[in-house]
């Protein structure tokens, strides 16, 4: 069986739902008529646990906020490093 590919949003709608299902007397292998696995409904619920719509956004956000401030550190560590060469090798030997 081929896997499937959930969008964010995906997995928390479908996590929504299958939540209600438990809610309203159901087992986790409901999840199932939901086209997911038991081991995909907790890691989901893990993951996603809880977390609205607005919030999700924000964690994407702040994901994206995280890699662009890790190539900013990476360029000033590598310019960092390249000035401490500079000065190695411009200092004068005794």
């Amino acid at each position: 069986m081929a896997r499937k590919r959930y969008s964010d949003e995906d997995c928390l709608k479908i996590l929504r739902q299958v939540e209600l299902d438990l809610a309203g007397g159901a087992d986790v292998a409901k999840a199932r008529t939901a086209g997911i696995s038991d081991a995909t409904y907790y890691i989901w619920r893990k993951k996603f646990g809880g977390m609205a719509k607005g919030q999700l956004a924000e964690l994407k956000a702040l994901g994206k906020e995280n890699q662009r401030l890790k190539k900013i550190v990476a360029a000033l560590e590598l310019d960092k490093l390249i000035l401490k060469e500079s000065l190695d090798f411009l200092k004068p030997k005794i």
